[in-house]
C-alpha cells in the first residue's frame, strides 16, 4: 500500500531533484551484491526494517519486511515494493520503535536537516545501518581532480561530515567500503577503471552531483576527457589504477545501535 502524506514539504528540494533526474535511475543504479551482503550482514537478525531516502529500492533485504519511505513520487513509482509511504526523513510517520532496524544508502545529503533525519532513525528503530561518503576523505576520483573540480566542490560543501554522521547516531562501528572496479552501482565514483562509462550522458544523469551541474560547466569538461582516452593520455596518467582491483574514495558504512 503506498501512502501519502503532506506533512514533509521540508524535503521538496530532494523530492524535486529527483523528480527531475530519477527517470530511469533503476538502469544505471543496479545494486552490487559486495555491498549488499554488507548492509544486510549490517542488519543483522532484523526482520522488520524501514528504509529512509529509499529511492528505487536499491539494497533493500529481500528476506525481511522493508518499507519504503522516498519524498520523490518519480523514484517511489520505480519502486518495486508494496510497502511504500511518501514521505522526508525528518518526520517519521511511525510510532517509536517501530523496526528492528533503519537504513539508508547515501541519501543523508539530500536530507534538509540530517541531524533530525538521523534522530528519527533511532527513534524508529533499535538498529541502524547508513552508507554515506565521507567528505575529508582526500583520495579523491581523478574526475574532480583532473575535469571537474566544481563537483569535489560542491561534494564536499553538500555531504554530511561522517563525525556528524556518527555522533547523531551514537555509532559504535564505521566500515569501509572500497569500491570494486566492476561495481554494478552507478553512482559518481562506480566507473573510476571504466573512465568511458562517464562520456554517456545516461550515466551522468544517474549522479546527482552531476546532473546537477550546468552543460556549460560538463560538456567542456567531458570534451577533454574524451580527447584524453583517444589520445591515450588518460591511460598513461592513470596505468597504477589499471592494476588495481578496489580503491578507497572515502565510502563508509555507519553501524548504530543493537
Amino acid at each position: 500500500m503506498e501512502i501519502e502524506s503532506d506533512e514533509f514539504s521540508a524535503d521538496g528540494g530532494h523530492a524535486a531533484k529527483y523528480d527531475r533526474i530519477g527517470v530511469g535511475y533503476r538502469k544505471i543504479r543496479r545494486p552490487d551484491p559486495r555491498l549488499a551482503s554488507l548492509i544486510a550482514g549490517a542488519l543483522g537478525d532484523a526482520r522488520t526494517v524501514v528504509n529512509v531516502g529509499a529511492g528505487a529500492g536499491s539494497y533493500e533485504p529481500q528476506d525481511r519486511e522493508v518499507t519504503a519511505v522516498e519524498p520523490s513520487q518519480v523514484m517511489l513509482d520505480q519502486h518495486p515494493g508494496t510497502r511504500k509511504i511518501k514521505a522526508g526523513a525528518e518526520e517519521l510517520p511511525f510510532e517509536d520503535g517501530a523496526f528492528d532496524a533503519a537504513m539508508a544508502v547515501m541519501t543523508v545529503h539530500h536530507w534538509p536537516d540530517p541531524a533530525r533525519g538521523l534522530a528519527e532513525l533511532r527513534r524508529v528503530s533499535r538498529r541502524q545501518a547508513v552508507f554515506t561518503w565521507d567528505p575529508e576523505h582526500r583520495t579523491e576520483l581523478w574526475l574532480f581532480e583532473e575535469y571537474l573540480p566544481e563537483i569535489g566542490k560542491l561534494d564536499r560543501s553538500a555531504f554530511t561530515p561522517l563525525s556528524v554522521v556518527t555522533e547523531a547516531l551514537d555509532a559504535h562501528t564505521v566500515l569501509p567500503f572500497p569500491v570494486p572496479h566492476d561495481f554494478t552501482d552507478g553512482f559518481r565514483a562506480a566507473f573510476w577503471r571504466r573512465p568511458e562509462s562517464y562520456l554517456d550522458p545516461v550515466v551522468r544523469a544517474a549522479s546527482s552531483t552531476l546532473a546537477s551541474l550546468p552543460a556549460s560547466v560538463v560538456e567542456p569538461a567531458i570534451a577533454r576527457l574524451r580527447e584524453d582516452l583517444r589520445s591515450g593520455a588518460w591511460q598513461r596518467r592513470h596505468a597504477d589504477l589499471l592494476e588495481r582491483e578496489s580503491v578507497d574514495y572515502g565510502y563508509r558504512l555507519v553501524l548504530a545501535g543493537s
